[in-house]
Order: structure tokens, then C-alpha cells, then sequence
């Protein structure tokens, strides 16, 4: 109950509601996600043909020209969650960091917007 009412309340600095329970880690989730693998992602299979592109700063790459897909090709890259591989560097080989930041940023936003939704319903501006 008290958990309830500190996460519902706002008198808080900053309002944190239900949907800031879930946009919190999933959000911390992809960023600490894209710092890594922008610093040491290996090589990534881009299109299929077994030739890895490599795309992070360890690799050779400069704050420019680095990426986690070093591609516009990247829409290649099909869902491929972490448990469906059958080893880590499988995962990393087919793009895995991609997906799992793509997948946790956009529920992240989503999110987001339902934490606004959510304090403009707490402080009575909507129906």
C-alpha cells in the first residue's frame, strides 16, 4: 500500500506512475546496452553471406563511423531473442545487441508516453 501510494504520488519530484515502473529499467536497459556494444560489439552478419562487418570502436572504428549495425541494411536483421541462440557469441554474431536495444527503446518509449498519459490523469487534466 505504501509502495503503491510513493509510486502514485504527485507530490514526488519527479512523477514516476505505473508505466514508469516498467519505462525505468527498460530504458536504462537499452542505453547501458548501446554504450557497450558501441564500444565493443564484434563483427556483425548483416546480410546472411557470413561476412561480418564490424562497426564498434574497438574494431577500429572512430566516434563517427561507429555503430552497432554498420549498415542501412540492418532491416535484414530478423527478431532473435538472447534464449532462442545457441551460444552468446551466436548471438552477438547475428545482431543480438541491435534488437535488444531497438525492442527495449521502443517499449521504453511507449512507455513514456503512458507515464504522461498517466500524470495528466493523476492531476486531473483529462477525462
Amino acid at each position: 500500500e505504501r509502495f503503491c501510494t510513493w509510486i502514485t504520488s504527485t507530490e514526488n519530484r519527479l512523477y514516476i506512475g505505473w508505466f514508469g515502473v516498467l519505462m525505468i529499467p527498460t530504458l536504462l536497459t537499452a542505453t547501458s546496452v548501446f554504450i557497450i556494444a558501441f564500444v565493443a560489439a564484434p563483427p556483425v552478419d548483416i546480410d546472411g553471406i557470413r561476412e561480418p562487418v564490424a562497426g564498434s570502436l574497438l574494431y577500429g572504428n572512430n566516434i563517427i563511423s561507429g555503430a552497432i549495425i554498420p549498415s542501412s541494411a540492418a532491416i535484414g536483421i530478423h527478431f532473435y531473442p538472447i534464449w532462442e541462440a545457441a551460444s552468446l557469441d551466436e548471438w552477438l554474431y547475428n545482431g543480438g545487441p541491435y534488437q535488444l536495444i531497438v525492442l527495449h527503446f521502443l517499449l521504453g518509449v511507449c512507455c513514456y508516453i503512458g507515464r504522461e498519459w498517466e500524470l495528466s490523469y493523476r492531476l486531473g487534466m483529462r477525462p
